[in-house]
């Protein structure tokens, strides 16, 4: 719980309030019976609530100490019902321990009945009882409103974590979206600007695949940002249906065809449609794969294998590229995010340089059984 430094102005007011309506009571019953000690007492009955929530143990232990010695210089109990003992109480619950506020709570109660006793007037039993009930209540308020700040700090918390892991989510879709077809873009205006005087055709073969890629790329941006945007679920329930799935790896393959690679889908077993995380996740590591040898391998042969089994989605990225210097890194932070991808839903993701020649990655997904 957070401490305050200092009093605050409604426990200072309240303070006062308490301490000359009592003082007021005293004076109304003894008269000029009270010396400055007696004042003094009867004062700092309610006097440390002012500070409460700064030490609240030592404001209770000063409120129930001047209680029990002001009885016991012959004057009862204080008139103000206990105020100062059941704030105090209730204060101790809600920021401290549940064990100190246990013992402190029962301290209370016996120094609350002392005075009671002391005299010539004594409580009857039943208002023994209700004076510790009312402790008591004072006691479980404090603690249920502790409870419950508690709840309130941790739910914040789960919120917090919620929008990091959510920002996380968005720039690793960014990353995806705009690595891979900026790769194509830069490779496929290389290829315009040096074939654009010799081989004209060639080269609005290129623009042509610059452009949709381009369309292809603001396409899946504004569908991200749509996702953004939206603050009511239901305005646009099937906005989520918009995320790319392996329904569009051919066309991906051919994009990536058209960027100067050799690329060979190859799809086994029986497909069959994934829920829709599994489904993203496995585009987004084809795309990622595609995009890095792009970048990294120069002229390749690419072999993406999709492999439906009972049980899990194998997917397999395979080139044979350039050799190990210019390739990406196995912990690089394309890789890296495509290995959080995967383990998030239960998957394993495996990539590294093969041993004679290019990169490999592989995919583990499980899936939901055909039956």
């Amino acid at each position: 719980m957070r401490k305050l430094l200092r009093p605050t102005w409604a426990d200072l007011l309240l303070a006062l309030i308490a301490t000359v309506l009592t003082l007021a009571n005293q004076v109304g019953y003894l008269g000029a019976d009270l010396t400055l000690v007696d004042l003094s007492l009867a004062a700092l009955t309610v006097a440390p609530i002012a500070i409460r929530h700064v030490v609240p143990v030592t404001s209770l232990c000063v409120i129930l100490g001047s209680s029990v010695v002001y009885a016991f210089l012959g004057h009862g109990a204080v008139g103000n019902l206990g105020l100062g003992v059941v704030i105090g109480v209730f204060t101790v619950a809600n920021v401290r321990s549940s064990r100190i506020a246990a013992m402190m709570a029962a301290t209370s109660a016996l120094c609350l009945l002392v005075p009671e006793y002391v005299g010539e007037v004594t409580l009857k039993w039943p208002e023994a009882v209700q004076a510790v009930l009312v402790l008591f209540v004072a006691w479980m308020v404090g603690e249920s409103s502790k409870k419950w700040a508690r709840r309130a700090e941790e739910a914040a918390e789960r919120e917090g974590r919620a929008a990091a892991e959510e920002r996380v989510r968005i720039a690793r879709e960014l990353h995806d979206i705009v690595a891979h077809h900026m790769s194509v873009i830069s490779l496929q205006a290389g290829v315009a600007e040096y074939t654009l005087a010799s081989a004209p055709a060639t080269a609005r073969t290129a623009i042509s695949a610059v452009s949709e890629s381009c369309r292809q790329g603001l396409t899946e941006m504004r569908r991200l940002l749509d996702v953004l945007r939206v603050e009511d679920e239901t305005e646009f329930p099937d906005v989520q249906l918009a995320s790319p799935g392996l329904d569009a790896l051919p066309g991906l393959v051919d994009r990536t065809r058209d960027a100067g690679l050799t690329v060979e889908l190859v799809v086994r077993g029986t497909p069959r449609a994934l829920p829709p995380g599994q489904d993203l996740c496995a585009y987004r590591v084809a795309q990622e794969s595609l995009t890095n040898v792009l970048k990294h391998a120069g002229p390749a042969a690419v072999e993406v294998v999709l492999d439906y089994r009972a049980h899990e989605l194998m997917l397999t990225v395979t080139d044979d590229g350039a050799s190990r210097p210019p390739r990406a890194k196995a912990k690089s932070h394309g890789i890296q995010g495509m290995r959080e991808r995967a383990e998030l839903y239960g998957g394993v993701l495996d990539a590294g340089h093969r041993s004679h020649r290019g990169f490999q990655v592989v995919l583990r997904l499980p899936i939901p059984d055909q039956s």
